[in-house]
């Protein structure tokens, strides 16, 4: 399934994202083939498989807790429809 730049634009307009026309045409290129393997997914038959929970093990492994370098909050905020310069804002919805 092909996904055109338009839809791609849409889809990061209600999104709030800024993309370039690089990005667009990226994006657009990665999803549909994403939608194209997803297509051939659908395709297999698994009519004799006995559905699953889950596909391996259900543990979760541990793993050492590490700092790792974040976006700079000025480009995030940047994306904000509403903010105070530190955080977004948003409605009240709790009275």
């Amino acid at each position: 399934m092909a996904i055109d730049r338009a839809q791609v634009r849409h889809v990061a307009r209600l999104s709030r994202l800024a993309l370039s026309p690089e990005e667009e045409e990226r994006f657009a290129a990665q999803l549909g083939h994403v939608l194209e393997y997803i297509e051939r997914l659908k395709a297999i038959d698994v009519s004799g498989v006995e559905p699953l929970s889950f596909a391996g093990e259900a543990s979760s492994p541990m793993r050492e807790d590490l700092s790792r370098p974040c976006l700079p909050r000025e480009k995030v905020l940047a994306q904000a429809p509403e903010q105070d310069g530190q955080a977004f804002l948003v409605p009240r919805i709790i009275e």
